[in-house]
């Protein structure tokens, strides 16, 4: 499961890069909002081992 988490990880981090360089403002928090998220919801399952 250790791959899956970190794909997973990596991709919330690409994610949130692309946003940093091509967005601005509000939209762009909101984003990284939303990112950090889903990230601290992935790392949650993680520890549960769903």
């Amino acid at each position: 499961m250790k791959p899956r988490f970190f794909k997973a990880m990596g991709t919330y981090a690409v994610l949130a890069i692309l946003a940093t360089f091509t967005l601005d403002g509000l939209i762009r928090t909101v984003v990284w909002i939303f990112l950090a998220g889903l990230a601290v919801k992935t790392y949650i399952a993680y520890k549960a081992g769903w």
